[in-house]
């Protein structure tokens, strides 16, 4: 399982290290910017009123800091990732992240947290993206602070790797939770999807302006068949999660398309398509010209 999962994000590096369009063989970032809900939340929500934090054992059982409010019992996708563009530390949560702290990056996840900003909000608080991106200019102030000036801070974030994954919480704690969300029944499944990655297009594009050039962009999972849809959304109802997992594929379709836009419009920057839906099996040609990064990151 390990194996699978560290091979997955060398291809993943590898990639990334492609469009860096630089010339050495092994090409690094200076720092990592992380956008995104549980997956990638490490402490954002510890402090926060909300169900959606994971603060408390069993989470971090396997984790050589303990329990740091990540929502696994080890490290986290982008922990590994930011283990193999060489950083010797965990990026720090926006949360306790302070002065030079911010020179590496900053990871503003948020669980619960979505594009929409009224997502996952029977839950308690969370940071919808468009308050990680409210955080992220606080960081950049705080930038500016240790560079000196706008220019060599917008120089500096231009060298930067910026991650964002945001969407299955759209999904699994709106969309799909028509006694708190009236989203599912004003829009169908096509409907939805165009509003979100409008929005999204809206958000990402706005990180572009903040100084963002290489940003990689997951789309969405196989979100029906995880835990907590099986059990809570559909209760063991096959059909189901069939439903969901078919929800979603629009989605990742739209963000294909969205990327080919960006990288046509924004020539001074790179978008990544990173496809962690097991869509390997299929042919990439059919899915746009985007840069497609064919990753199973399912743990079996």
């Amino acid at each position: 399982m390990a194996h699978k999962i560290m091979k997955s994000l060398f291809l993943l590096l590898v990639l990334l290290n492609l469009v860096s369009n630089c010339a050495h063989a092994a090409p690094q970032v200076p720092c990592f910017f992380i956008f995104g809900d549980s997956l990638a939340d490490n402490g954002n929500n510890n402090n926060l009123v909300t169900a959606a934090k994971a603060n408390y054992r069993p989470y971090g059982i396997d984790f050589p800091d303990g329990t740091t409010g990540r929502f696994t019992n080890g490290r986290t996708t982008v922990d590994m990732i930011g283990e193999l563009l060489g950083f010797n530390q965990s990026i720090p949560p926006f949360a306790t992240a302070r002065d030079r702290d911010i020179l590496v990056g900053v990871n503003y996840a948020s669980g619960a947290a979505g594009i929409r900003d009224e997502t996952g909000r029977q839950l308690g608080d969370r940071i919808s993206l468009n308050k990680q991106l409210l955080n992220h200019a606080v960081t950049i102030n705080g930038l500016i602070q240790l560079l000196g000036t706008g220019k060599e801070a917008t120089n500096y974030l231009n060298k930067c790797l910026f991650y964002v994954s945001l969407g299955s919480n759209d999904y699994l704690n709106n969309y799909f939770m028509p006694s708190y969300y009236p989203t599912s029944r004003i829009y169908t499944q096509d409907q939805y999807a165009k509003i979100l990655i409008d929005q999204y297009s809206l958000q990402i594009r706005l990180l572009y302006l903040l100084g963002a050039r290489k940003i990689a962009l997951p789309g969405l999972g196989s979100i029906g068949s995880i835990p907590y849809s099986v059990s809570t959304l559909c209760r063991n109802n096959l059909s189901c999660v069939t439903n969901i997992n078919n929800a979603v594929q629009p989605f990742n379709a739209r963000l294909v398309s969205l990327v080919d836009e960006l990288n046509r419009e924004l020539t001074d920057a790179r978008f990544i398509y990173l496809n962690t839906s097991g869509m390997s099996a299929g042919d990439p040609s059919m899915l746009g010209k985007s840069s497609i990064l064919l990753v199973d990151i399912t743990i079996h």
